[in-house]
């Protein structure tokens, strides 16, 4: 059993709960059986450990086990993560423009798992992939995309070239829908929207009508449609 807080594994995992050692190591935390069988089913994880000597893992004393928790529940199964993105070609992508509260991006990573968007492209600016509250809320869907995150201009032009017609959600541009089997669905920063050059090289907006509310948040809106094209 590992015990002591001056461990130098121990000490490598806890820095992983900050971005910065996460870049720098290139590992990530995922907390709960549930998301430790969706990575091995990807084989990203490094170790396996637990404070519960009747779970799979390297046995960490129940206070060490305390240090690495990120939220109130206590949860005594965690596994260590390398970063690791498994490619896959898809005819429709996700596009992510400064998209930062890491809720958001976890719940637009599930639907787009559960709707065939299956390649996430994340600018510079959105939330880290790898912070706990993007793969919690994400139910473990970051393992079932392809997450790229670069910037979007040089991105769109790019795949404009290989066929793929880009559309970006907006709640006051009253874009008409059209569906299109290769598409890039841009969808914009909590606050401000999409970001003008990008809207300058796309091909058209999408909007979603609604009654009461000026607008839908980014993580529902982004369902709808995605759910929409899904239906292609």
């Amino acid at each position: 059993m590992i015990t002591s807080l001056s461990n130098k594994t121990f000490k490598l995992y806890k820095s992983l709960k900050l971005k910065k050692y996460r870049d720098q190591h290139h590992l990530f935390l995922v907390y709960g059986t549930h998301m430790i069988d969706k990575a091995k089913q990807k084989d990203v994880i490094l170790e396996i450990i637990t404070s519960n000597p009747n779970k799979e893992g390297t046995l960490y004393h129940e206070d060490l086990i305390k240090e690495l928790q990120q939220t109130e529940t206590f949860i005594d199964h965690i596994a260590i993560c390398k970063k690791e993105q498994h490619p896959q070609k898809s005819h429709k992508i996700l596009m992510l423009d400064d998209i930062q509260d890491p809720d958001n991006v976890g719940a637009l990573f599930r639907s787009a798992a559960a709707f065939g968007f299956t390649h996430v492209i994340l600018s510079m600016q959105s939330a880290d992939l790898y912070n706990e509250k993007v793969i919690r809320a994400s139910k473990g869907a970051i393992f079932d995309c392809y997450a790229e995150r670069k910037p979007l201009i040089p991105s769109i032009l790019d795949l404009k070239k290989e066929g793929y017609q880009v559309v970006y959600a907006d709640a006051h541009d009253k874009g008409e829908a059209f569906y299109n089997d290769k598409v890039i669905l841009i969808l914009g920063n909590e606050g401000h929207g999409i970001h003008d050059d990008i809207k300058k090289i796309s091909d058209r907006a999408i909007h979603i009508p609604t009654k009461h509310v000026e607008s839908l948040n980014v993580s529902v809106a982004g369902a709808i449609l995605m759910y929409e094209w899904s239906k292609i």
